[in-house]
């Protein structure tokens, strides 16, 4: 399986960016896809995960601003990032799971500057 993000980039606060992540390979029905970010120093952690069946979790620190969403067809996650801040500024990773493992994709880089 791998997995292609793209959709990072340099945004001032305030605005707006949309993640998209696209899995290919043997590919297992029932899989959970989630977005993680790390930034310099930090550890990596979950922004937000969302099921096949669309069912959804955010990280406290991106409620209200932060959407996933995913189009099972393409096998593609998307986040639909808000009203970003300084401290988003991260790396941002894709992540499918599904009965045969977990696997990532390269991260993709999000700067939050003025």
């Amino acid at each position: 399986v791998q997995l292609q993000a793209s959709g990072g980039g340099l945004v001032q606060p305030g605005g707006s960016l949309r993640l998209s992540c696209a899995a290919s390979g043997r590919i297992f029905s029932f899989n959970v896809m989630e977005w993680y970010r790390q930034a310099p120093g930090k550890q990596r952690g979950l922004v937000a995960r969302i099921t096949r069946g669309g069912s959804t979790n955010y990280a406290d620190s991106v409620k209200g601003r932060f959407t996933i969403s995913r189009d099972n067809a393409k096998n593609t996650v998307f986040l639909q990032m808000n009203a970003l801040k300084p401290e988003d500024t991260a790396t941002y990773y894709c992540k499918l799971a599904d009965m045969y493992g977990d696997y990532w994709g390269k991260g993709t880089q999000v700067t939050v500057s003025s």
